[in-house]
């Protein structure tokens, strides 16, 4: 129905940049909220962010004011531009997208993840 593609990911130095890149293609007309989770080695999968199609965003407080998210519509990509990047913040990084169809319920995808490692 649904396939989502994660890019931009990589390794940097503490203090440096990533911008994430999330391309949803198949039957996107119904998506509507688009975010991301990640998961560190050994620990449990967490919230990061997320936006709705008309742009209200939500972010984990360990991220606020260093985590910015975007999405373009007319491309179905969601963004995930970081700054200030921790070694903490070193995770598989997870795109995810709601779709709600009309007359259906709310079904969850998911992209493969790309990894993001942060070297102090």
């Amino acid at each position: 129905q649904v396939q989502l593609v994660e890019s931009g990911g990589g390794v940097v130095q503490a203090g440096d940049s990533l911008r994430l890149s999330c391309a949803a293609s198949g039957r996107t007309i119904f998506m509507n909220t688009m975010g991301w989770f990640r998961q560190a080695p050994g620990k449990d999968r967490e919230f990061v962010a997320d936006i709705s199609w008309s742009g209200g965003t939500n972010y984990v407080a360990s991220v606020k004011g260093r985590f910015t998210i975007s999405r373009d519509n007319a491309k179905n990509t969601v963004y995930l531009q970081m700054n200030s990047l921790k070694p903490e913040d070193t995770a598989v990084y997870y795109c995810y997208a709601l779709l709600t169809p009309s007359g259906r319920s709310t079904s969850t995808y998911w992209g493969q993840g790309t990894q993001v490692t942060v070297s102090s």
